[in-house]
């Protein structure tokens, strides 16, 4: 076993013992077993005691199985041995992203996206930040008169509460966390619903003086939404029609830019970085620059032939790049997963805190620059935006 691997494990069997464990993905399945996809790990209490539940994930169907904790070791140590070549390990202490190659392994130790643990039950009443009496919720939709969600925005209910959690983890892991004032700007609003949550959770739960800017092209959506706030009384929310290219954001805390298309993505983290912004969060779709200019490496060949493949290569290197750029810039990054609002596909939700710490990054731009090479790509909007400002200082 790969000592990364070894690490792993110890990791997870460690935050078991100091309950700090949150939950586990295990996934990129390789092995044999027809359509199985991923496992979904978390602690559970039962009648008989503190429990592992594992919830094996298939094309049609879900299984679960309950482990005690003397297994724990034993049941990873078996997932990685069947065939799966991912796992991403949250505890309330830090993050584990661990990723299995043919010969070697890598593991990504980041900062928690959960700062504590979460409470046992089986069949545990959700824990949500937003409350339901809340009425924009509403004025968009989401509840009925009664107050009860209405049955097809269940969906949606979860991931606007999920959202909330992480972005408020994600403060409170930051050198925002003692800040009173927090100055926010939501690239691509849409509707709202995220923007409504986000700024009444900080304001409300955490009593926070925030000023929040929600961004869309469309006038009736940007109209509604302000309507809705100062209905709301929600005085430090404003909503502004424009594209993400031409707006001016000023001095932001955050930027978030979840529906953004193609390069407006780009747009987005640009002026995030220019911002200075201490946390850029984003959810990027509609990959279409970099497809036409890919010229696979002679060993992709055959692989990249397929176009399917070759959309998803290109998306894998779109959001890599951008990564890496924003490493570059003085950004600690990590990718997962998110589904979308509005959309049923999962994108890759890219996360980026500005670092403390001052590092040398110019291997970093030298792989950046290989990869480039190896792919043939020979533009990348942000790489451009970065390239020209750099020019400007000089």
């Amino acid at each position: 076993m790969h000592e990364n691997i070894e690490k792993f494990v110890a990791a997870f069997v460690s935050s078991l013992e100091a309950r700090s464990f949150v939950r586990m993905t295990v996934g990129n399945y390789k092995g044999e077993e027809k359509g199985l996809s991923k496992v979904l790990i978390r602690p559970i209490r039962t009648r008989k005691g503190d429990r592992l539940l594992a919830v094996y994930k298939y094309d049609t169907r879900d299984t679960a199985k309950n482990y005690s904790a003397d297994e724990a070791a034993e049941l990873l140590q078996s997932l990685i041995s069947q065939g799966f070549k991912s796992g991403h390990l949250f505890t309330a202490d830090n993050d584990f992203q661990l990723d299995i190659g043919k010969r070697n392994s890598r593991l990504n130790i980041g900062r928690p996206t959960f700062t504590a643990a979460p409470k046992l039950a089986h069949d545990r009443e959700k824990h949500r930040l937003i409350r339901l009496d809340r009425p924009y919720l509403k004025a968009l939709g989401i509840t009925d008169d009664t107050g009860r969600v209405r049955d097809r925005q269940q969906n949606k209910w979860k991931q606007i509460n999920r959202f909330v959690e992480m972005i408020d983890g994600l403060i409170v892991n930051s050198s925002l966390k003692d800040n009173k004032k927090l100055n926010i700007v939501d690239m691509g609003s849409g509707k709202g619903y995220l923007t409504f949550a986000l700024y009444d959770h900080l304001t409300t739960t955490r009593n926070l003086n925030v000023e929040m800017t929600g961004v869309d092209t469309r006038s009736e959506l940007v109209g509604l939404s302000n309507d809705i706030a100062a209905a709301c009384g929600f005085g430090g929310l404003k909503f502004v029609e424009s594209d993400i290219a031409s707006f001016d954001i000023g001095k932001i805390d955050i930027l978030i830019a979840l529906h953004a298309c193609n390069t407006a993505t780009d747009d987005a983290i640009y002026k995030g970085i220019m911002s200075k912004a201490e946390i850029i969060v984003t959810a990027p779709c509609c990959h279409q620059e970099l497809r036409p200019q890919i010229s696979p490496p002679e060993i992709f060949r055959d692989i990249l032939k397929h176009g399917v493949l070759m959309e998803r290569t290109a998306e894998s290197l779109t959001d890599g790049i951008r990564s890496m750029l924003l490493e570059c810039e003085g950004y600690e990054t990590k990718m997962m997963e998110f589904v979308p609002l509005e959309h049923t596909p999962k994108n890759n939700m890219l996360v980026a805190i500005r670092s403390k710490k001052t590092a040398d990054t110019s291997e970093l731009r030298k792989r950046l620059s290989e990869l480039r090479s190896a792919f043939g790509i020979g533009s990348q909007r942000l790489d451009y935006l970065l390239t020209e400002a750099a020019l400007d200082r000089y």
